[in-house]
């Protein structure tokens, strides 16, 4: 299984790079796993509609380019659909059993993802109405993976 999130902007914080890394390792066990930077669009602190649109387009398509086709797509987005711990980890469980061996995480920018983006995910998912950095966004989410894994394995780390 091959499991990879991308995500926009680089990450700076060694402490974000450090508990990234810690589960990274700890998913060796059951999965191949990557992270995938695009950079981020440069953009003054004030836009107009039309400018944010333009700065996720743009983003939206350095995500896309990272994708291919036989990827299934989650897209962590607010209006997504907000999940358990044990639903995300049956829900992974699920698509690993239908053949999905190739699942994709992104995380957009400070502004979101284009609908291109949305477009291509295959589920949407929401961690909660909390706006968090993009950059803390990445350590939950591959805290979170680790977790599916260890609830489908009946380890008592999710407890």
């Amino acid at each position: 299984m091959n499991i990879k999130i991308i995500g926009v902007g680089k990450l700076k914080e060694k402490y974000f790079k450090a508990g990234i890394a810690e589960y990274a390792k700890r998913l060796g066990r059951f999965c191949k796993f990557e992270i995938i930077e695009v950079p981020d669009e440069k953009a003054p602190e004030s836009l107009s509609q039309a400018e944010m649109d333009d700065v996720m387009g743009k983003e939206g398509q350095r995500i896309l380019s990272k994708i291919k086709d036989r990827e299934y797509v989650f897209a962590l987005a607010i209006k997504g659909k907000e999940r358990s711990s044990e639903e995300f980890a049956a829900e992974i469980q699920q698509l690993t059993t239908y053949g999905h061996s190739d699942i994709t995480f992104v995380i957009g920018g400070s502004l979101g993802l284009s609908q291109d983006v949305i477009r291509r995910s295959d589920a949407q998912i929401s961690f909660g109405r909390f706006t968090l950095p993009h950059q803390l966004m990445r350590l939950v989410l591959t805290e979170q993976i680790y977790r599916a894994f260890m609830i489908n394995e009946g380890s008592p780390y999710h407890k």
